[in-house]
């Protein structure tokens, strides 16, 4: 069984990889348990005194001023969650529940919380038990951090919410007496420590960033088959242009498109001196896709290990500070981001497969098929490619400039990072079917040219490719066929390191 052994604050990419694709136990550190209840004590040694603190011996947002005595300060903790837990829209995905909860318990862990270990030992039985929370998609507006769905999340510790369990859906309850363990009472500042934070956001960000950087892979190696197809011009892609634009990401797409090529198209004859900007300006466009990915990772390392509740608690010096680490426009501005790389992955694919079909462009027969007229081959699957195209610029339109007042105008500007980054997810499945499509294209085209893919790792793709999907010969019925190729690339069977020798190193800066 694998195990992730992690401390807190010390999370990475790759061990959240890690977690997604090994579906490893977690074992956190326990040297952070001082530190925590380190928090914890301030909080309860001020509460002694009498001190009135936010959201802890007081109402919440606009209700801050609102006084609760002692006597109901585990009710006010108990009310936040219920109050809060008003999710609507389809439920996350399990693998997202998976990030929230350990980007939760490690926000908690680095002892600025103000909560019990309980709090952090009860997430970390429930990840291990394979129990994952059911979080409605929609109600955050990714400011005093993902309320609603973190609410949700929080529920099971008080023996309340649902739960996915052995593929069923259990209560809150249940979870807890499976693993045998009694419902939490939650003390002053644990309820608010559990709702406030980007946790939700983040985790749905990093699971599309994780998605894009295999979407982006199957576009590289369908931009090399495409280029067989309509014997493409290679000067293009030469190391030395790469070299004055002085962009590592550009040079680096060069470089892989380089090993996918080499000696396939070297003994054709050119047709044309220059081709078209969708075949030719690959390495800067998706060069310029790498370079904000890469971006977004650094964003992402950070905002993983980030405590990003409120109020926080410093233990050293016994004081309580009020902030707003909560607020998402970092994770916003990033998903927004990934949304105009995807939209350009899928817009360039989508002219591939309109280059493909254009006969006076390829040299192919129009639309891909030998009796055009009685047969109408490609013609609709680029049409629609072109509606995912279409639709997912709709979907890039920025979504963390938008803002709108809430809790009595005391919640003034909020960040909808969670909108922004959960719409990514329906992108990148428009953008692995647009891609999947140029990928029958692109080997259609080539059956038609006659050519010979001589590069072994290319040659690869285009097995595995003809393995599944025959050539088309006449018209069929060709959905289940995109529907087929798009699973392969999901399962990385086009991720490009498994198509790389020990003598070439052009990975070394991946995304990941």
């Amino acid at each position: 069984m694998d195990v992730l052994k992690f401390s807190a604050g010390n999370i990475t990419l790759s061990h959240i990889k890690k977690l997604l694709t090994t579906h490893s136990k977690i074992d956190l550190d326990i040297r952070c348990q001082p530190s925590v209840q380190a928090a914890r004590d301030v909080v309860d040694e001020l509460l002694a005194q009498g001190k009135i603190m936010y959201g802890i011996n007081t109402g919440f947002g606009k209700l801050a001023n609102k006084i609760i005595p002692t006597e109901q300060l585990i009710d006010l903790q108990h009310n936040l969650l219920r109050s809060h837990a008003v999710g609507t829209g389809p439920v996350l995905r399990v693998e997202i529940a998976q990030l929230i909860t350990i980007l939760k318990l490690n926000c908690m862990a680095q002892g600025f919380s103000g909560v019990r270990w309980d709090l952090i030992d009860y997430f970390s039985k429930l990840y291990n038990s394979d129990i994952y929370p059911i979080i409605p998609a929609k109600g955050s507006v990714g400011a005093s951090g993902d309320l609603a769905p973190l609410a949700h999340l929080s529920l099971l510790l008080i023996g309340e919410g649902e739960a996915q369990y052995q593929q069923a859906r259990i209560t809150g309850i249940q979870a807890l007496e499976i693993l045998g363990l009694q419902p939490l009472k939650l003390q002053p500042k644990e309820g608010l420590a559990l709702i406030n934070g980007t946790q939700v956001s983040t985790a749905i960000l990093c699971f599309a960033l994780f998605q894009a950087q295999i979407v982006f892979d199957a576009a590289l190696c369908a931009s090399a088959l495409s280029s067989i197809a309509v014997n493409a011009n290679l000067s293009p892609i030469d190391a030395r242009i790469q070299i004055l634009r002085r962009l590592p990401s550009q040079m680096h797409v060069a470089e892989i498109l380089r090993f996918l090529t080499e000696d396939s198209l070297q003994r054709t004859v050119k047709k044309r001196v220059q081709d078209p900007y969708s075949i030719r300006c690959v390495p800067q466009v998706m060069g310029a896709c790498l370079g904000v990915m890469q971006q977004i990772a650094q964003i992402l390392e950070c905002e993983i290990n980030a405590v990003t509740d409120n109020p926080l608690i410093f233990s050293k010096e016994k004081e309580i500070l009020s902030g707003g680490n909560f607020h998402a426009e970092p994770i916003a501005f990033a998903a927004d981001q990934l949304a105009c790389v995807l939209a350009e992955i899928a817009n360039l694919s989508e002219r591939r497969i309109n280059l493909l079909c254009d006969e006076s462009l390829s040299g192919l027969p129009s639309f891909l098929i030998k009796e055009n007229g009685l047969n109408s081959g490609f013609m609709m699957p680029h049409v629609t490619a072109a509606a995912l195209s279409s639709e997912n610029k709709m979907y890039a339109h920025p979504i963390g400039v938008d803002s709108i007042p809430t809790s009595g105008n005391q919640e003034d500007h909020v960040s909808m990072a969670t909108s922004a980054a959960f719409r990514l997810l329906e992108m990148i499945e428009n953008t692995t079917d647009i891609i999947s499509i140029e990928m029958l294209a692109a080997c259609q085209g080539i059956d038609l040219r006659e050519a010979t893919v001589q590069n072994s790792a290319l040659h690869e793709i285009y097995t595995r490719i003809r393995q599944h999907i025959p050539f088309l010969d006449k018209d069929r019925y060709l959905s289940p066929e995109i529907s087929q190729v798009k699973n392969m690339i999901l399962a990385q069977k086009f991720e490009l390191p498994c198509f790389l020798d020990s003598k070439v190193n052009v990975f070394s800066e991946r995304v990941i």
